[in-house]
């Protein structure tokens, strides 16, 4: 049953990650096309899709409150996203506010049932499973198989991209892939997000233009593990060969990767990423911790001597490039010792960001069910203790920034000042760059020479060229 266009209106609410960014806006596209007339405060829509986020326990509280929050205004509330695709029937029947609860499957058919839910039709909730099982365990399978599934992300082709911005601005996240193959002990993401699918290259290029046509000066590559692109392509070095090319797509002047597992990040991938022009000397390094005993636990690789010599290699390449990472304190075992080599290992690795959460058990994972847990308020001691020296220490990395040239990309204009990103600095999680008496307008890449810090801000003055 659909009702007319003109009385049809959706809100799409986006939380979590990029990669859910990516994913509203393909929904948005579908909802439109549908004949949905998109509006951006849910006070004036007929419905509101929360698509949200279901990483850890701080995310799920967020997404309950959102949907709680739309469910008060009197609209109909659709909930879909990672939270909908993990728990699905039971957080419908956990949270009677939801009208509905959706899991990727249903993304190709949004509209019709959205149309539902406004018609009052009953449409079931998504019933959970495991989404590694559905797609061939050989990865040069995949490639046919993933049309069969609904993988959110992988439905454009070079002729059909399929996304409707709901931000502005010169910057925006790029899917590369979806889905992870590795089995971190603390991660339940595969078992809701699937196995790793690359995304056709020609795709990835295709949707690049359409960005920048758009307007978009950056693109930021996105997945759960860009360092796996291209495996079940049957090339290991897809994302060497394709970093090029979109570098020279017309529009676009910043090609940004994001999400590098360490025990993968091979030197020709290094090489390509620090030296490249219009690729960002960035390097989103996904450490976790430095204690080999507890990478081991983990179900991960690597130690502080591995991790420094990676970042040693980085830096032979480029010695200003980028480099941030997570790590996660409190994990199951973890000792004082443990937490002793994570200070040395951060100590010595200079990096620009860091950020350090508590670990806490996952549904479904292998570390819920580890012995030797470590106290709640422990855990959070550790967290604050580490945090405390993270700041000093991207504080102290930036002060070696001053007197450097960098390029910044505006990204707005307040009172004559300009503010916006250096190419070591990814978006809302790495500290910005503001301008001294600049006259640039957003989207304008500016040659500037840092002059001083605010913590991991940088202020700079532009410099001719």
């Amino acid at each position: 049953m659909t009702r007319p266009a003109a009385t049809r209106s959706v809100a799409v609410v986006s939380l979590g990650c990029a990669r859910n960014d990516v994913d509203s806006e393909e929904l948005a596209a579908r909802l439109e096309t549908g004949g949905w007339s998109l509006v951006d405060d849910a006070a004036d829509a007929d419905a509101v899709v929360v698509n949200t986020c279901g990483f850890i326990e701080a995310a799920k509280r967020d997404s309950i409150d959102t949907l709680l929050a739309a469910h008060e205004s009197g609209r109909k509330v659709v909930a879909v996203g990672c939270l909908a695709e993990r728990y699905g029937d039971t957080l419908a029947r956990d949270l009677p506010e939801a009208d509905a609860v959706l899991g990727f499957d249903a993304y190709a058919d949004i509209s019709r049932h959205l149309d539902d839910v406004l018609a009052g039709v009953r449409v079931d909730s998504h019933v959970p499973r495991d989404r590694r099982t559905l797609l061939p365990l050989a990865p040069v399978q995949r490639r046919d198989a993933a049309i069969d599934v609904g993988i959110p992300g992988h439905a454009g082709g070079p002729q059909q991209v399929l996304r409707r911005r709901l931000g502005g601005g010169p910057v925006a996240p790029l899917k590369l892939a979806s889905g992870c193959d590795r089995r971190c002990a603390f991660c339940a993401i595969p078992s809701f997000r699937g196995s790793f699918v690359s995304r056709d290259p020609q795709d990835v290029l295709a949707e690049a233009s359409w960005l920048a046509a758009r307007g978009v000066r950056e693109v930021v590559l996105v997945s759960e593990n860009s360092t796996s692109y291209g495996k079940d392509l049957g090339d290991l070095r897809a994302l060497e060969k394709l970093l090029p090319q979109l570098a020279s797509v017309p529009g676009i002047a910043r090609v940004r990767v994001s999400y590098l597992q360490p025990a993968e990040t091979r030197p020709s991938l290094i090489e390509t990423i620090a030296t490249t022009p219009g690729v960002a000397p960035y390097f989103d390094l996904s450490f976790q911790h430095a204690s080999g005993p507890v990478l081991r636990r983990m179900r991960r690789f690597g130690d502080t001597a591995q991790f420094l010599g990676l970042l040693d290699l980085v830096r032979s390449f480029d010695p200003g490039a980028g480099a941030r990472s997570n790590v996660i304190v409190g994990f199951p075992g973890e000792t004082r010792a443990d937490v002793a080599e994570l200070e040395r290992f951060l100590t010595a690795a200079r990096l620009d960001a860091v950020g350090v959460f508590g670990y806490s058990d996952e549904d479904g994972t292998e570390a819920a069910r580890l012995p030797a847990k470590v106290r709640r308020d422990t855990v959070a001691r550790r967290v604050s203790r580490l945090t405390d020296l993270v700041d000093e220490l991207v504080a102290q990395r930036a002060e070696e920034r001053i007197g450097s040239l960098v390029e910044v990309l505006v990204e707005s204009v307040d009172d004559g000042v300009a503010e916006g990103r250096s190419e070591h600095q990814a978006p809302e999680v790495d500290g910005t760059t503001s301008l001294l008496r600049s006259s640039a307008a957003v989207g304008d890449i500016v040659p500037a020479r840092v002059v001083a810090t605010n913590g991991v801000d940088l202020v700079a003055e532009p410099v001719a060229r």
